[in-house]
């Protein structure tokens, strides 16, 4: 299946907190979108990688997407080295994607930074026909995504555009609090974290609105290119 857009990200639920609002936009407009995970998250505080797996799923079906797996990655001990960058390539590969979101460049959880260091050096090598990976046994053509773009994450990073979500801000809550594991709980015995503090939920909106500020809509989510953006009309960037 050939997607428009595919997000790759380092951990169950990064992708929900971070660019579901965007997802769930672009779905609405009639494009395909995907999911790869590197990991299952199976070295977090709170919930063991068979909840998060659970948790993933039920995202995957309120969410609406056309793809999603889980490449099964160490969580936290995943390398930028050749054999998760054959891996991911012949994921790029298998979904042809135009668009490729990804983790945050720096942010406080090490695994998100490098997963960005480690996505960015797939997709470019997932160009080069000389690499060969296979899928079923059959060499695949060598597929390049025309731009990679980071969400943002914990840490505050000035975003290079936004996405108006405007209309799917109540969606994108529900679709995050289906990781139960991770969230505020009043009943639960793991330790705390920050996800599971309170006022959590309030936070991803008060992030979501101050990015809104700044682009002119009521909530937005903020993106960082690695190339400048170019448009052949200046009524694109209205």
């Amino acid at each position: 299946m050939k997607l428009d857009i595919l997000v790759i990200a380092a951990h169950p639920d990064d992708a929900e907190l971070c660019c579901s609002g965007t997802i769930l936009t672009h779905i609405a407009a009639g494009h395909k979108v995907g999911i790869v995970d590197l990991t299952q998250g199976e070295l977090g505080t709170r919930g063991n990688a068979a909840l998060r797996m659970q948790e993933a799923d039920a995202s995957t079906k309120l969410l609406g997407i056309h793809a999603r797996e889980n490449l099964g990655f160490r969580d936290c001990f995943f390398t930028n080295d050749e054999a998760h960058q054959l891996k991911i390539a012949a994921i790029i590969r298998k979904y042809q994607p135009e668009i490729v979101l990804t983790n945050a460049v720096h942010d406080r959880h090490p695994d998100h930074g490098k997963a960005s260091s480690l996505i960015s050096a797939s997709c470019f090598l997932a160009g080069l026909r000389r690499i060969e990976t296979m899928l079923d046994d059959v060499s695949q053509p060598a597929w390049r995504p025309r731009v990679v773009y980071h969400f943002i994450q914990d840490y505050y990073i000035k975003p290079d555009f936004i996405v108006d979500i405007s209309t799917m801000m109540e969606k994108k809550l529900a679709v995050i609090q289906v990781f139960k594991s991770q969230f505020h709980d009043p009943e639960s015995v793991e330790p705390a974290t920050v996800l599971s503090s309170p006022d959590f939920m309030e936070r991803i909106r008060a992030r979501a609105r101050e990015y809104g500020k700044v682009g002119d809509v009521e909530y937005g989510e903020g993106f960082t290119v690695e190339r400048m953006i170019g448009v052949r009309d200046l009524f694109d960037l209205i």
